[in-house]
């Protein structure tokens, strides 16, 4: 039997990506996110690209009940086709206001924020650590964010909810690494992706600058000059699953082709 990756947030950016570079890698993949409609057409392209096994699961790291459904169905689909070896907690908000506006028609910004970026992350990985501890193996990795290491005007929420899954993997690693199981936190500065899409098109409407010279704007933010793209997001996720990653933090800031 083969090796079996859950990825969140698989629908679309980042998360498919990583689904893409894993299954090319030969692993299974179960993807998840909200809209089950995008992940399946996702899973299909897999199957058909790859020939690896590929399931979409509709599944809001928001809410708890959805987790335990979703990761129920990655587990029958598990057993088919090889064990749930790696988990990347990839699905994530982020949602800008100013320090003292955190309320909008979402509710609370730092609660949503916390039960996505952080909660949502914690509780997937709480569902499929036991199997991975029983086994004596496994591979856990977060896709935090630059935001994770330092802080930026008008996202404090998202900035709070970074920090704190990069300090659960810090003390997870600790915990885990002499029980086979090891942990990365991947933390990438802007990355060219359909959240920073949205980001774009708020600077547009607040500033009036072109798209081109909005999305200028944060590639100049990157250290690198240049905004990270997907690819290799996912390549540094398929490096942790391979075993070849030995930070538990790697931070990507544009400086690197």
């Amino acid at each position: 039997m083969s090796r079996t990756v859950l990825v969140t947030g698989a629908s679309r950016g980042i998360g498919a990506a990583i689904a893409r570079e894993l299954a090319a890698g030969g692993w299974n993949v179960v993807a998840a996110a909200r809209t089950e409609s995008a992940t399946e057409r996702v899973a299909r392209e897999l199957e058909a690209e790859t020939g690896q096994r590929a399931l979409a699961v509709a599944m809001d790291v928001a809410d708890p009940n959805s987790i335990r459904a979703g990761v129920a169905r990655a587990r029958e689909f598990a057993n088919e086709v090889g064990p749930i070896e790696a988990l990347v907690n990839n699905a994530g908000i982020a949602v800008s206001a100013p320090l003292l506006g955190g309320r909008s028609e979402a509710g609370d910004l730092y609660d949503l924020h916390m039960r996505v970026n952080f909660h949502g992350a914690r509780l997937v990985a709480e569902e499929l650590l036991p199997d991975m501890l029983e086994r004596g193996a496994g591979c856990l990795v977060n896709i935090a964010s630059s935001a994770a290491l330092q802080g930026y005007a008008y996202v404090a929420a998202y900035c709070a909810s970074k920090h704190a899954l990069l300090g659960w993997s810090r003390a997870a690693a600790e915990e885990l690494r002499a029980k086979g199981v090891s942990v990365h936190a991947i933390c990438p500065h802007y990355v060219d992706s359909p959240m920073l899409s949205d980001s774009v098109a708020r600077l547009v409407e607040k500033t009036g600058k072109s798209e081109e010279e909005a999305r200028g704007f944060f590639a100049a933010q990157n250290p690198g000059g240049r905004l990270v793209t997907p690819e290799e997001v996912a390549s540094s996720v398929s490096r942790a699953l391979a075993g070849e990653l030995t930070e538990l933090v790697l931070e990507l800031d544009g400086s690197s082709s």
